[in-house]
């Protein structure tokens, strides 16, 4: 029996590059977006691989659970749950529209927590001992600093990687994998919804394919956490030294 990997995001970017990496593992796929017409377009791509398309905006509260309870009826159990949903917002804190930021820690933070929480029990029963199984939390390299005038995305970052490294040590010895994937800059849709085409930062993306690649391995192999690019691993080795109150001013100039 094919195990399944769920993969929120899956429309666009790293998402759907996870999307072909898995269905190449051999996983059969579960895709989660906003966008049914993009979903079914790439189910339509991954010809030969078991695509079930679930449209939902995981930026509505109890979302999560709403997803969980389709997977339920359509009688489908997860092994692997790639949370790969998020969006970012660039601006002075006090000057972007509240809502758009607790949707933004809606998606980032508590739908992530909450899908977690309700796929755990499936992946732990799963009875899958020669193939990983766990779940693959998408962070960032914002979650190793403070990040003004993108203050709230990198605090919901840096819980994504804590929540997860937690997780790491408390199923230690289960067979279960718990693994953050902390992507720096990627050439995606992200600048462009978070209002950020003009920071120094879309000069250093990464192509997704690479990104994903990266995070798709660093689960293979077990990794808690994986950061692709020598010059962000860089970055996140040296923000074990550098002052908050310095990373943060560095953090300030390449969001201008």
């Amino acid at each position: 029996m094919k195990p399944t990997a769920l993969i929120t995001g899956a429309s666009g970017g790293i998402g759907y590059e996870f999307s072909h990496l898995f269905a190449k593992a051999g996983y059969n796929l579960i895709i989660v977006a906003r966008s049914e017409s993009k979903l079914t377009q790439l189910q339509e791509e991954l010809e030969g691989t078991t695509v079930t398309v679930i449209p939902q905006d995981l930026a509505e509260p109890g979302a999560a659970e709403v997803l969980y309870q389709k997977v339920k009826d359509l009688d489908l159990t997860v092994e692997v749950l790639i949370n790969n949903a998020g969006f970012g917002l660039n601006g002075q804190f006090g000057e972007l529209p509240l809502l758009d930021q607790q949707k933004m820690l809606q998606v980032n933070i508590n739908a992530l927590t909450e899908l977690t929480h309700l796929f755990l029990e499936d992946i732990q029963a799963a009875p899958l001992y020669d193939i990983p199984k766990g779940v693959l939390n998408i962070a960032s390299t914002a979650a190793f600093q403070p990040g003004p005038k993108m203050a709230v995305y990198y605090a919901s970052k840096a819980y994504v990687l804590s929540f997860t490294e937690a997780l790491v040590e408390e199923y230690k010895g289960t067979g279960i994998t718990f693994t953050t994937l902390c992507p720096g800059a990627t050439d995606t849709n992200f600048f462009k919804t978070a209002n950020a085409e003009h920071t120094k930062l879309v000069n250093t993306t990464m192509a997704p394919d690479k990104v994903a690649k990266a995070g798709f391995l660093g689960f293979v192999k077990g990794k808690r956490v994986v950061v692709p690019g020598a010059a962000n691993q860089s970055l996140a080795y040296a923000s074990k030294f550098i002052p908050r109150s310095v990373s943060a001013k560095l953090a300030h100039y390449i969001d201008q």
